[in-house]
């Protein structure tokens, strides 16, 4: 039987503002990525959200992005590489330190918004950025956009690694992610969500927009937990997966 693992990025409140419905989504994910507090979060709502992923047990992530609280780690920055390598050892660090408090254990990694999709275009930045994780915790798994320089990065430094798609994001045809400035670059219908990603599984590829078929390993499925309808998400593409066949198993 086909396996997959179904990720949401979360934990993305901010004091008393809240962002999105992580109790929810961690009743359906397999895996969270959750805020390390540099793009959103703050460090009650990183325990608040993973003593709730290990009660309901789910595999708990690092989602560590630029230090950009205003613009929830989307805008793009210029970064020395030894300044990002330490804002990654020190989202990671705190990730881990937090995870063991609520009696969880840190399981993987994923690079957040603008910092993510920089090192999907730049293997050297996304190699420092996962060279300073292992750092701090060697047997991490290393999430990566499947089919971009962040899977070259990982595989050369022989890692573990997940490749991920995503279930509400459209595809250029370099696998990379249409920009969100642009119509249709974010899937807000449940039920498209749940065709595509069983279709893509089942092909074994990314299809991008304009058709284009990337071939790729899928280990796991990611939705953002910030989108208004991730919950009707998460729910619609686990039920299209478990009715295609195909099992829904955290990392």
């Amino acid at each position: 039987m086909p396996r997959v693992d179904l990720n949401s990025d979360m934990g993305e409140g901010f004091g008393p503002w809240p962002m999105g419905d992580d109790a929810a989504l961690l009743r359906v994910v397999t895996s969270a990525n959750v805020a390390c507090g540099f793009h959103a979060g703050d460090p009650d709502v990183m325990a608040r959200t993973m003593r709730t992923a290990v009660e309901n047990g789910v595999g708990i992530g690092a989602h560590p992005g630029f230090p950009d609280l205003q613009g929830f780690g989307r805008r793009k920055m210029e970064v020395p590489p030894a300044t990002l390598a330490n804002m990654v050892r020190y989202q990671v660090g705190a990730a881990a330190a937090m995870a063991a408090s609520v009696g969880g254990r840190l399981r993987h990694l994923k690079l957040h918004g603008a910092l993510a999709n920089m090192a999907a275009e730049d293997e050297g930045m996304a190699r420092v950025c996962y060279e300073a994780a292992l750092g701090v915790q060697p047997d991490l798994v290393v999430m990566v956009l499947a089919a971009t320089e962040q899977e070259r990065a990982a595989r050369a430094l022989g890692c573990a690694v997940a490749n991920e798609i995503f279930a509400d994001r459209a595809y250029e045809d370099d696998a990379t992610l249409v920009d969100r400035r642009k119509p249709g670059a974010v899937i807000h219908d449940p039920a498209r969500a749940a065709v595509r990603m069983v279709e893509m599984v089942q092909a074994g590829a990314i299809i991008a927009e304009s058709g284009k078929r990337i071939p790729t390993r899928i280990d796991t499925i990611c939705l953002h937990g910030d989108t208004a309808e991730a919950v009707e998400i998460a729910r619609a593409v686990r039920a299209a997966l478990e009715a295609a066949g195909v099992e829904v198993v955290k990392l």
